[in-house]
Order: structure tokens, then sequence, then C-alpha cells
């Protein structure tokens, strides 16, 4: 199937219609329950400490900057949201990983027909964490040695950093979704950027789309299990055959 060049951002519409289908919502459920408890534990532990740190700024101001409290408090949670958003899709990508992939697997053997030899049960995603922790760490030294180059081309071009940034974080996005049933086939890691690279503007476009749903509140709960059934429709449609 020849991609159309921005044709990415209708896989991840169409994985929120593949993860409301009855034979997918149970292994749904698990990366779902896991975002819920990241996000309220990440949320609030941010919040206590920084409730704790404004309250100290307010005692050294004077008195009639007392009302500094009101805008203080609108600011803490503008920057917990940002350090928030970040972390907790981080760490809900590492722990969620096997059961993201025994979604994969489960999406792809609905859409072919055809059973994935990998994770085929709850128990087997579990026995699985070590090998996903291996191929997570993978993604996140690729992922650091691209932040580093673009990091030092952001001082050099600083106008063009935040093209750059959102250019790197939106093909992460797309390596991290699309790779899930491609570690199903046991693809390696090369193999995987390979075949993403193969289908570059579907790709960039779906990452792209992934990546802004992570940055809305309550979305990004759901954006994971989505994200992994539009990057196994990709895989299924797009990059199967591309080996």
């Amino acid at each position: 199937m020849t991609a159309r060049p921005l044709s990415g951002p209708d896989y991840l519409f169409r994985g929120f219609k593949i993860m409301r289908q009855p034979g997918i919502r149970l292994f749904v459920a698990i990366p779902l329950l896991i975002n819920f408890i990241i996000f309220g534990t990440f949320t609030t532990l941010t919040l206590e400490a920084m409730s704790g740190w404004i309250n100290q700024v307010v005692e050294w101001l004077p008195g009639w900057l007392d009302f500094l409290r009101w805008i203080l408090w609108p600011l803490a949670v503008i920057l917990v949201l940002a350090i928030v958003m970040y972390i907790f899709s981080t760490v809900a990508n590492i722990i969620a990983a096997p059961f993201n992939g025994l979604l994969a697997e489960k999406v792809e053997e609905m859409l072919t027909g055809e059973e994935v030899s990998g994770r085929e049960t709850i128990g087997m995603a579990i026995a699985s964490f070590p090998k996903s922790i291996g191929r997570e760490a993978q993604k996140l030294l690729y992922y650091l040695g691209f932040a580093i180059l673009t990091l030092i081309a952001s001082f050099v071009i600083s106008p063009l950093a935040p093209v750059l940034w959102f250019a790197l974080n939106a093909w992460m996005m797309a390596i991290e979704y699309c790779d899930y049933p491609m570690d199903n086939h046991k693809l390696s890691f090369k193999d995987a950027r390979k075949r993403i690279a193969s289908q570059r503007g579907t790709s960039a476009s779906f990452g792209a789309l992934v990546m802004l749903g992570t940055m809305v509140p309550i979305l990004n709960l759901f954006i994971m299990p989505a994200a992994v059934c539009g990057g196994t429709l990709m895989w299924v449609e797009r990059l199967k055959d591309k080996g």
C-alpha cells in the first residue's frame, strides 16, 4: 500500500475506534489502569511539593504582597502539567511496555485472523517484563543520542529549536508505538527503525499527533492504548511487507 504523505493521523483515529472493540477492551484496560495510577501519583506528589514551596515563598513576602498567592498557584498548575506530562509519558511507557505488546498482539490477530507468537496471556506479558525493559532502554539510548545532537543544533540555530525538538519527539512517538508489533515478531530495533523510516511521512505525522495528544490532560490517559492500536494498524497495512 502506497502511503499518502500525511496519512498518519488516520491511524490514530482508527486506533481509538479499535480500542473500543469487545475483544480488545480487556487488553486496553491494563494500560489504562497503569496510566491512571501513575498520573494520579505524580500529580498528587508534585502538587503537594509545589504547595509547600509556594507557602514558603509567600511567607517570605511582605504582607501587602499576599495577593501573589493567587498568581503563583495558576503558574504552579501550569508547571505541574508540563513536568507531569513529560515524566508520566516516559514512565508509563516503560511500565506498560509488556501489556502494550500484548495489546498489539491481540489487535494484529483481530485484523489478520492469524495468531501471533508472543505474549498470549497477561501472565506471559508480566514474565516478559525484563525483555520489554531492555527494548525500552534501546529506544531511550537512541533518543538520548539524537537529543544531544538536537541540543547542540538548538544553540547554533536557536530560532528553529522548537521545530527541531518537536520533530525529534514526533519521530520518537512513531518509533515507540509502531515498534510493539515488530517486537512481537522478533524484529531487531534496527530493522524496526528502517521499516518505520520507509514510511517517513506517514510515521512522522502519526507521531506528531500522538505527541500533541500526550500534552492534553485527560486525553493523554487514553492516547497510549489508542496509539498502540494505531501503530499496529500501520504495521499490518504498511510496514509488515517492507522487510
